[in-house]
This record gives structure tokens, C-alpha cells and sequence, in this order.
């Protein structure tokens, strides 16, 4: 069976692929979740000071920014790549899986890494832009909002940008092919912790409790109106009810149940909404059994913007590269969630996808301890960071 043809790419990216490669399955063995990715960043700041880059570490803990400047001009943008892994165990079985157990690059950060590493080289040995790139290789991204965090320790002062830019490979899509979707296009994510409080008792005398367990099925049940009956039909909101604990034995109502819920819009009018109605409904509902609800309300990930100049920027690029074949159009917004969505609330951008392959050649999807990061797309995904960076800083 003869080998599929290589991906589109540039023949200086083409060249050091093996070199990428190698990057992306040594990061992919060593695994580092949220905050502990210290030998991924000592791996990326050592290349890029190779390379000639101002390195500076620290922001966001273990995040790493490398600043190249080329020409005169003071226009600058930044490109970011995120670097943590998730508390999973991996089941690939590939030669370069996973050395940490319970740990494992299960949503293709190591690639994102990689591609972003590439471009980096090639951009420093080339310099065919005029202005100034701030390259990011953010920590945090699964849930412990590393974005947020080095916006606030002061990114932004440090490392001002007119625009920012971020990719994210999707299984499920042509390898190789980029999907832009502008305006809402992935979904705010937040946690909702309902403790409902009641009176425990002898399950063979519940007349003489205060069943949290009874109101909080109620509550669980009335939560399900809420899309359908507050949400506009032509909006999208969900609310999700992950974990119902409460209780030991059988025989015995216990004093309190918690609900742990993940709720989800693509609008932030939806998002108010949604809070607003969880809470109305814990309290009402709790009240008809004589029960008490507390909520704890955790506003997460926002909702991820495109900004629509730079959207149809990042589409023109790939178009004027690849054709309309290089896009895949009218795609749905995801309802999955980015930390991305803090640098995009500060700085226009656009976050665009990267198929990851169909079926058998992209894998499984992400957060599945049987996903590996597709390793024909990553000389695209770098061509395509470079052909952004030299297009957006048009040198004279």
C-alpha cells in the first residue's frame, strides 16, 4: 500500500520535520499537567534563545514568552501555544507513549508546542517581517486558567500586542485542513456546586426527616427547563448535571446532598441567564421540601470571540496559501471550552482549528486516553504560523 502524500508545507519547515517530530514525542513521554511544566519549558526557552530570541520565563509560573524583532516597525502580535498534559492514563500504546503514569498529552498540547517551535526556528533564520513577535507557550490551559493568569501577573504590559493568535488541532476533521469560525465560537464554562440541606433521619420513619435527597432529584429534573423554556431557541445553553452524591446506607437519609453541574453558552447574555435561573431553581425547589440550597457559582472560561477583521485575516492567509480547499467551511461553533478566550476579551485575534485526521489516521478524539497528535499535520500547522506572522508584519 503506497504511503499518503505529504501534507502542504513549506520546503524550509519540510526540512526539519524529523527535528519536529522528535519534539513532540519527547514532550508527548514526559507529561506535565497544570503549573508543573518545568522540562517543557526548559526544553522550549533553550531552543528559542538557540535561535535568537529574548526569552523571558515566569509569567503564569512556568510560562514562557520569546520576543524576536526583525525591521523597523513597531507593530506587533502575539502567537500562542499551550504546554500542559491531563490527569489521565494513556492507552495508546504507541513507542513514544506516555513514561508518567496517570499522565498524558491526551489533547495535543505537545503538538501545538511543536508547531509553534518550528515556526519559531524558521522565523528566526529567515526574519522576512517587519515588526515584532511575541511567541507564547502558555501553561494551564486544562482547567487552571494559565491565560488569566499571566494576563494578570502583567503579560500584556510586558509584551503588548495588536493582535493575538491561537491554534488548536480538531480529530474528526480532514488532516491538514484550518476552520475559522467567526463571532462565538467556542462556549463559556463554568461549575455550579448545589448543597442542598435538610434533616437526616431513619429511612423506615421519613416523616420525621427533610429528604435532601427528594429535593435535590427535584431540583436536578427542574434544571432541565431551563434550556428549553428560558433559553431562546436560536441560542445555546447547557446545563449539565455531572455528580449527584449524597448518603451511605440505605437505610438513611442523610442531612445534606450535593449536585456538581457543568453549564455551558456561547452568548454571555446566555451565560447570566443560565446563572441566575440555577440559583432561582436550587433555592424554589429546595424550599417546597423545607430544605435549604446553598450555590457556589464558578465563572470559569468565558466565551471564546473571533474578532471578525482578524478571522477573515487568519481565512485569507490559508486561502492565499492553499486555495478554498485549505478551509473547511460552515462549521458549528464548539462547545467545548479555551482559555484563549481571556487573551481574545483583552486583544483582537482569531483561534482557528487544524484537523487532526478522519478516523483511523486523526485518532480518537481529545481527552481520550487513546489520542495521539497526528504527526503529518505538524509541518502545516508550523507554514501556516509562519505564512500568519510574515503576512500580518508585511515587510516593505
Amino acid at each position: 500500500m503506497n504511503a499518503p502524500l505529504p501534507l502542504p508545507a513549506l520546503d524550509e519547515i519540510r526540512a526539519h520535520e524529523r527535528e519536529m517530530v522528535d519534539i513532540r514525542r519527547q514532550i508527548h513521554s514526559n507529561p506535565e499537567l497544570a503549573y508543573e511544566e518545568n522540562a517543557t519549558a526548559d526544553l522550549v526557552a533553550e531552543r528559542l534563545a538557540r535561535w535568537g530570541y529574548e526569552v523571558h520565563r515566569g509569567l503564569g509560573g512556568t510560562g514562557v514568552v520569546g520576543t524576536l524583532r526583525a525591521g523597523t516597525s513597531n507593530r506587533r502580535i502575539g502567537l500562542r501555544a499551550d504546554m500542559d498534559a491531563l490527569p489521565i492514563l494513556e492507552t495508546s500504546g504507541k513507542p513514544w507513549a506516555s513514561k508518567v503514569f496517570g499522565k498524558m498529552h491526551a489533547c495535543g498540547h505537545d503538538g501545538h508546542t511543536a508547531m509553534l517551535l518550528a515556526a519559531a526556528r524558521h522565523l528566526a533564520a529567515t526574519r522576512r517581517f517587519d515588526g515584532i513577535l511575541h511567541l507564547v507557550f502558555q501553561p494551564a490551559e486544562e482547567g487552571q486558567a494559565g491565560a488569566k493568569r499571566m494576563l494578570d501577573e502583567g503579560f500584556l504590559d510586558l509584551f503588548p500586542c495588536e493582535a493575538m493568535f491561537g491554534m488548536h488541532n480538531m480529530p474528526g476533521r480532514a488532516e491538514g485542513k484550518f476552520v475559522a469560525v467567526p463571532g462565538f465560537a467556542m462556549a463559556s464554562s463554568d461549575t455550579a456546586i448545589i448543597k442542598v440541606r435538610g434533616k437526616g433521619g431513619h429511612g423506615a420513619m421519613p416523616q420525621t426527616a427533610i429528604d435532601p435527597v427528594v429535593a435535590a432529584s427535584s431540583i436536578v429534573m427542574a434544571l432541565q427547563s431551563i434550556v428549553s423554556r428560558n433559553v431562546p431557541p436560536l441560542e445555546v445553553g447547557i446545563v449539565t448535571v455531572g455528580a449527584f452524591l449524597a448518603g451511605e446506607a440505605a437505610n438513611v437519609i442523610p442531612n445534606e446532598a450535593e449536585l456538581r453541574l457543568t453549564v455551558r453558552a456561547f452568548k454571555p447574555e446566555v451565560r447570566d441567564l443560565l446563572e441566575r435561573r440555577i440559583t432561582e431553581i436550587a433555592h424554589a425547589q429546595a424550599a417546597v421540601y423545607g430544605a435549604t440550597a446553598e450555590v457556589e457559582y464558578d465563572r470559569r472560561y468565558p466565551c471564546l470571540y473571533n474578532h471578525p477583521a482578524q478571522t477573515a485575516f487568519c481565512e485569507q492567509v490559508v486561502r492565499d496559501w492553499l486555495g478554498d480547499d485549505g478551509l473547511i467551511d460552515k462549521v458549528e461553533p464548539v462547545t467545548g471550552s479555551e482559555d484563549f478566550a481571556f487573551f481574545l476579551e483583552k486583544v483582537p485575534g482569531c483561534y482557528v482549528f487544524i484537523g487532526n485526521g478522519v478516523g483511523e489516521q486523526g485518532g480518537c478524539m481529545v481527552h481520550n486516553p487513546g489520542y495521539d497528535f497526528n504527526d503529518r499535520v505538524l509541518p502545516t500547522g508550523a507554514s501556516y504560523w509562519v505564512r500568519l506572522a510574515e503576512t500580518y508584519l508585511k515587510a516593505a
